[in-house]
């Protein structure tokens, strides 16, 4: 259970409540090791029956926990890390919260939360992360996302550009083509909005429902107050409408009142810094929610956006940030910073007070250290910038002394130590520096009791048996997998010859 706790962390995850329940109808951590182990297969009625029924239905989660299948392997050491950047991004002074909407103007800039979810589901959360705000501009790639989603890639750019625009994010300003820029900006924002509603015909329910699927059901809410000071202080927004409108930007049968309506209300979606982080972490995922499993949106939609929020996410900060942090990212006004680790996690920071150029101050401050900690960037070298922390590695000295310990009991013959390691979950199959494993060990050294228990592993074992005349391991190799086959000798000119012409 600590195992399951420590590698998972997530309070929220149905499958585990779930779990959780059941497990408390029988108290066996040992039930459990012996059971995912032995690959799920009891049979039997009583306590271990149901202990079976139990673990049946997370029997993948629980072998990932146990066996350390997470891609974030030791994630409590990652989880300190995190607080430790959240603590040192959290004495950051300066900022100021926007005050152009009266309802964003209302909180607190002492307000810093961030929380973070993997592809696995593993959670983890720090600061004010129940307190609802809106996403305000970070809803921007998840109308985009829908839009390639239910349209396709063609036709949504038909409409809108791919280009950063170097301009602020709301000018009145087209590209060449009479076109916006880009969805990240508001007026490829706004047409992305009438692709939504004129061609697909989503209504707010309807996208309220994608993306409570993109949030794995947790919180997502409608902020009635910011729609409101949204729609009587949006001048701006309303002359790029009509811009828009003027140069035919819209959808045929477009209404454009309507369209900025329907804009204001995405823009009032309210999450909270939990349920954003799983958003990012369904992009992170190819488009499965890490939650539910479910797919929400298709691998085309999740490359495009990524893709986006890589050069546009950012407002003016864009190439700074694309520069300094390498990932896929998008920033509200309301102080979040939606963060994308493609294939690990999905990270949500959120905190009021805003820098010149419109991002959170602490927010950008907490990207940079993370990326200064982790070889997460894009351009990272793995190979030889050893110097930054790999999260989706397991820690190298531990492994080399679990590889240690299984290839020094299979050389002893210590069958009670292997069968140890094997309830603990430890990777039988784990290689030395010659790619050797415990069976190779086995084989060479006539370990007969765990040649036979370790059989299904590897082939090649039966070079080491013969070359060190160990007969009985040899028969015991060839009941379960017949010998390699002899290298043939290679074939001669006329043989080739006459093969070729007969081809021909």
């Amino acid at each position: 259970m600590i195992t399951v706790l420590h590698n998972k962390c997530s309070q929220n995850d149905i499958g585990l409540l779930s779990f959780f329940l059941l497990f408390y109808t029988f108290s066996s951590l040992a039930f459990l090791r012996v059971y995912v182990t032995c690959g799920g297969s009891f049979g039997g009625g009583g306590p271990d029956a149901s202990g079976s029924r139990c673990v049946q239905s997370n029997i993948v989660l629980l072998t990932q926990a146990f066996r350390k299948k997470f891609v974030i392997p030791d994630f409590q050491p990652f989880c300190a890390h995190i607080d430790e950047l959240y603590h040192n991004a959290k004495k950051i002074p300066g900022g100021q919260v926007a005050d152009y909407i009266p309802q964003l103007a209302r909180f607190s800039p002492d307000l810093w939360a961030v929380s973070l979810c993997t592809v696995d589901g593993q959670r983890h959360t720090v600061g004010d992360t129940k307190v609802p705000f809106c996403l305000q501009s970070c809803v921007k790639p998840l109308k985009y996302a829908i839009a390639v989603h239910d349209h396709g890639t063609d036709y949504v750019h038909r409409f809108i550009g791919k280009e950063p625009s170097g301009l602020r994010f709301n000018k009145l300003f087209l590209n060449e083509d009479d076109k916006p820029h880009n969805p990240m900006v508001n007026a490829g924002a706004i047409v992305c909005t009438s692709l939504i509603k004129v061609r697909a015909h989503h209504t707010h329910t309807s996208v309220m429902d994608f993306m409570n699927k993109l949030a794995g059901n947790e919180y997502v809410g409608f902020s009635n107050a910011t729609f409101q000071s949204e729609r009587e202080s949006g001048d701006r927004n309303f002359a790029i409408g009509y811009y828009l409108k003027e140069k035919k930007c819209f959808p045929e049968g477009t209404d454009m009142t309507s369209i900025l309506d329907f804009y204001f209300q995405l823009c009032s979606i309210e999450v909270t810094c939990e349920s954003a982080s799983v958003m990012a972490a369904t992009l992170a995922n190819g488009g499965f929610c890490p939650i539910t499993g479910e797919r929400v949106l298709s691998p085309e939609a999740v490359r495009n956006t990524l893709s986006l929020m890589h050069s546009c996410g950012m407002y003016d900060f864009s190439g700074q940030f694309a520069f300094h942090v390498g990932l896929p990212a998008k920033s509200g006004v309301s102080g979040g910073i939606l963060l994308v680790v493609p294939n690990v996690m999905g990270v949500m920071c959120w905190s009021p007070p805003l820098d010149k150029l419109g991002n959170s101050v602490r927010g950008i401050r907490f990207c940079t250290d993370l990326l200064s900690l982790c070889n997460f960037h894009n351009y990272d070298n793995l190979k030889h910038f050893a110097k930054k922390l790999d999260p989706r590695r397991e820690g190298g000295d531990q492994r080399v002394k679990s590889v240690i310990n299984l290839l020094f009991a299979a050389y002893t013959g210590d069958v009670s130590a292997l069968r140890r390691f094997a309830l603990s979950s430890m990777d039988m199959e784990q290689r030395d520096y010659d790619s050797r494993t415990a069976l190779h060990v086995a084989a060479a050294e006539d370990r007969y009791t765990h040649t036979h228990t370790h059989t299904h592993t590897h082939t090649h074992t039966h070079i080491y048996a013969v070359h060190f005349g160990h007969h009985d391991v040899v028969t015991i190799l060839q009941d379960y997998h017949p010998p390699p086959s002899p290298p043939q000798p290679p074939q001669t000119t006329e043989v080739a010859g006459n093969n070729l012409d007969g081809l021909l």
